[in-house]
């Protein structure tokens, strides 16, 4: 029985199927895949890149930016070797497609952009790696089916607050107007900003037609978090991403002297939002998701008053649509009888809300066995944070994602690491992947 059918009820019955692997970290390949796929290769490139944009600080790929536009003519030179055409998108994607015997087209994705003092690998390993699996691909020929690598536009969102732009083009669920006049620190607005870089915002659902033959998404990503190493394994494959719903809530009360003011005639705002915040954790261990109050305001935000007004945000995540919604129910009634129990008014506004995206199935089978053939184990989780998949996945192409694991579950820092022994290992599981889902489209076809 595969490893990840099982319950993994124990770190240290993982650890030992993993200390079973079969040794393919250390420069041998599994037999099977193609010799010319050379792993340690991306992980030059990585450094490479690090090396051109980045600092002491960590990455600077900012989409938008003039360092955004080095790393992608950098890309583009890395792309010149091969029988491929390149072109951007009207929602400023980079394509490389590899021609294959069928117009059916396996996609293979990832961001080159970055967070400020970000870290090495963050969507750029998700291209390093398709770069290579193209080169292994285009070394032995025509391959089946079309191969297609794309670097979303503005996968992060760090400079205008808005993520997933150019996936959300491409699927057709940006709304031009209520991008338009965002703006960065320095005032400018995200439809003037994405001009110099051949962007028209009234154009970018032209991006759509990028669809057309699209039969199969792969994306592979550092975890982010500390699932994988804290079961002391190299690889999982994603079983979607979470949905999220995200609200301002105000507890509104009455400003009063604090000296004056005796305890029992206080209408204290932010005794809302503290006992919230304590509610919340509790929702979310119940319907086993992650809720976070990451903001909190008060008023008059001074030390001598009673708060009259206390503002929080509100981020609920879930993989499954059905808990997600009692989790909003729950913090929602909570949020009602802690006000009466404070004497206080509350209010909610939404701030942003997506729905969950399950992966496709039989891709999540086929990746599980592909890293099981590279790692020798592994192991399926859901996906916290956002990523471009989710965004492919709602226009229906068949999606899923694999993760590596991250050191010390951390991510956007400039400390983000992972093993270049796990590194190797997700190139050749993503390869390996790729091969089997070009037999899959092909059968389908």
């Amino acid at each position: 029985m595969a490893v990840s059918a099982m319950p993994l009820r124990s770190p240290i019955n993982i650890a030992k199927a993993w200390a079973r692997r079969p040794c393919y970290g250390s420069g041998r390949y599994n037999p099977g895949v193609s010799t010319s796929l050379n792993p340690e290769r991306t992980i030059a490139e990585l450094k490479e890149l690090r090396a051109l944009t980045g600092n002491a600080d960590g990455a600077q790929r900012v989409a938008f930016t003039d360092t955004w536009a080095t790393a992608r003519k950098w890309l583009r030179e890395k792309l010149a070797s091969l029988p491929v055409e390149v072109h951007q998108d009207a929602g400023g994607n980079l394509w490389a497609t590899l021609k294959g015997k069928s117009e059916k087209a396996l996609l293979i994705g990832g961001h080159m952009d970055s967070v400020p003092d970000g870290g090495w690998l963050d969507g750029c390993l998700n291209v390093l790696a398709g770069v290579e699996v193209l080169r292994r691909i285009a070394s032995e020929g025509t391959p089946p089916v079309t191969v297609r690598l794309v670097d979303w536009c503005d996968e992060e969102g760090a400079r205008f607050g808005r993520s997933l732009f150019g996936s959300s083009a491409f699927s057709g669920s940006l709304v031009a107007d209520e991008v338009r006049n965002l703006t960065d620190r320095a005032g400018t607005k995200l439809a003037d900003a994405i001009k110099p870089h051949g962007i028209d915002l009234d154009r970018t659902l032209d991006a759509r037609s990028e669809q057309k033959d699209a039969a199969a998404y792969l994306e592979l990503h550092i975890e982010q978090g500390p699932v994988l190493e804290s079961l002391r394994l190299p690889m999982g494959v994603v079983l979607g991403t979470f949905g999220v719903e995200r609200h301002q809530i105000t507890f509104t009360g009455q400003a009063a002297h604090s000296g004056s003011t005796p305890m029992a005639h206080r209408r204290d705002a932010l005794g809302g939002v503290s006992k919230l915040h304590l509610a919340i954790r509790d929702i979310a261990v119940t319907n086993g998701g992650v809720c976070t109050v990451g903001k909190v305001t008060t008023e008059p935000g001074i030390v001598t008053a009673v708060v009259g007004k206390a503002d929080m945000t509100l981020d609920q995540r879930h993989l499954d649509p059905a808990a997600l919604a009692m989790m909003y129910r729950q913090a929602q009634e909570a949020s009602h009888r802690i006000a009466g129990e404070e004497k206080i008014g509350v209010e909610w506004k939404k701030i942003w809300q997506i729905q969950p995206f399950p992966f496709h199935p039989e891709l999540i089978e086929m990746a599980d066995r592909a890293i099981q053939e590279v790692c020798g184990v592994s192991h399926r989780l859901p996906s916290g944070p956002l990523h471009d998949a989710a965004e492919v996945c709602r226009t229906g192409i068949p999606t899923v994602m694999l993760f590596v694991q991250s050191l010390y579950g951390i991510s956007h820092n400039k400390i983000e690491d992972t093993t270049e022994e796990h590194l190797a290992m997700s190139v050749r599981a993503l390869d390996r992947l790729a091969s089997e889902t070009m037999k899959w489209i092909a059968s389908r076809a």
